[in-house]
């Protein structure tokens, strides 16, 4: 353990000095909460009880799993993602002893990001007007999926990322179109970039506070984040009358933009713009001028598309990289983590990166983005085990003695899920030879 004399986060990134308290809960909140974490804020995150599996965060247990140095300790994948640079405190905040301690994480908290059905922590004493007794110039952001107003039936409903995916509409433009059905994202999209919302709206509300003096609540709901994503689709009903479908891996609006299958796999070829289609059909050789016209060839695309099918079939996806970046044509292959694993330009930009994880130990997973010139994102430490700062944060933030942290751990106001063994020692579990 670090000696008291070190702070509790080394300096470092854009965003040093700001406090956050986490109490949010699978991928969206607490992914809001890491990512200000990634460019120096202290983040603390709360966590009730049990203090052992199941654990109250299930992201704690998510699969896949990777194994510790003891057969009994396993930590989640996406927890080890997810939850790196991050402070933990296993605290009950239904006992009043919790709800003190809370309080003062309150006091000393600049934004605090919470992942609870609207109305959970007015049930704890920890009310949004309670809280802001404590500390007035506090931001927060409540993440939940469906907001904390509007029809009490949705408002209350339980919500996941799919569901978010398909109550904002996304979910009704993914995939080919009926009879087959709707295509969900192949990861966890919603949920992440409604984090990435969360982020960005706890530091507009910061800076508000930081300007009037004055905290305010910000009502993240999950389908709303990607709603106002979805480009012009509801312009395009409420002025044209237009129910956007499905197109496959076409594109409703912009052609060409498509996938095409390479004799090596599959690649992207985008010419949206109308200097952008003069050089593909200069590379393709398509001669017919008439296709010139943006609408006429969105109305009639199967000519090109098949020029386009004909031309990569031929050609290995290197090959048409190779050429898309010689006539100035955006032609990508589609990576699979394989070939990430060993793209030179990921590799540059150190978006593979290998840190130390308290159980699993040495691991290799996705970088930091973006990137600052001067204050650089990273990551120094891995994702905490339960109750792993519980002393550091109740001793030096709040100034509790020993023998009133013991009473509490007696008590079961605190708890802790320490590894049974020391943390994996060596390479990452997993290795190809030259990665």
């Amino acid at each position: 353990m670090p000696s008291p004399q070190e702070p509790l986060v080394p300096p470092y990134g854009p965003l040093v000095g700001l406090r956050v308290l986490d109490s949010a809960r699978f991928v969206a909140g607490p992914w809001a909460a890491t990512y200000l974490g990634e460019f120096g804020a202290r983040v603390i995150h709360v966590e009730g009880p049990p203090f052992e599996p199941p654990f109250a965060d299930a992201t704690r247990s998510l699969r896949p799993l990777l194994p510790g140095s003891d057969p009994a300790d396993v930590v989640s994948e996406s927890w080890v993602q997810y939850s790196r640079n991050k402070l933990s405190l296993g605290v009950d905040v239904r006992r009043p002893e919790g709800r003190a301690i809370f309080l003062g994480l309150v006091r000393e908290s600049d934004i605090w990001i919470e992942s609870s059905r609207p109305g959970t922590y007015d049930k704890f004493g920890l009310s949004d007007r309670e809280v802001w007794e404590t500390n007035p110039r506090l931001t927060i952001v409540h993440v939940s999926g469906y907001g904390s107003t509007g029809s009490p039936s949705r408002v209350a409903a339980p919500s996941y990322d799919l569901t978010a995916q398909a109550f904002s509409g996304y979910l009704s433009l993914q995939g080919e179109p009926d009879p087959s059905p709707p295509m969900r994202s192949g990861t966890a999209l919603n949920d992440t970039v409604t984090g990435l919302a969360a982020a960005t709206a706890g530091l507009m509300g910061f800076i508000h506070a930081e300007r009037t003096g004055k905290g305010q609540a910000v009502d993240v709901a999950q389908y709303e984040v990607f709603f106002t994503l979805l480009e012009n689709l509801a312009l395009d009903y409420f002025m044209r009358g237009v129910v956007r479908g499905r197109y496959g891996t076409a594109h409703a609006r912009l052609h060409p933009y498509d996938v095409h299958r390479a004799s090596d796999g599959w690649v992207v070829v985008a010419a949206p713009t109308p200097d952008a289609w003069a050089r593909l059909r200069e590379l393709i050789g398509f001669a017919d001028r008439t296709y010139d016209d943006r609408d006429y060839r969105l109305a009639h695309r199967e000519p090109v598309d098949r020029a386009i099918a004909e031309f990569c079939r031929g050609r290995t996806r290197e090959e048409l990289e190779r050429l898309g970046r010689e006539h100035d044509v955006a032609i990508s292959r589609v990576l699979d983590i394989a070939d990430i694993a060993r793209d030179p330009h990921y590799r540059a930009r150190e978006m593979l990166l290998e840190w130390d994880d308290p159980i699993a130990g040495r691991v290799k997973g996705a970088g930091v983005a973006p990137k600052f010139s001067e204050t650089p994102g990273g990551v120094w430490r891995g994702a905490p085990w339960l109750g792993q700062d519980n002393d550091r944060i109740l001793g030096e933030l709040l100034g509790y003695d020993r023998e009133r942290i013991e009473t509490l751990r007696r008590a079961g106001v605190i708890g802790e899920h320490p590894p049974k063994g020391p943390p994996r020692t060596g390479e990452p579990h997993f290795r190809r030879e030259g990665l």
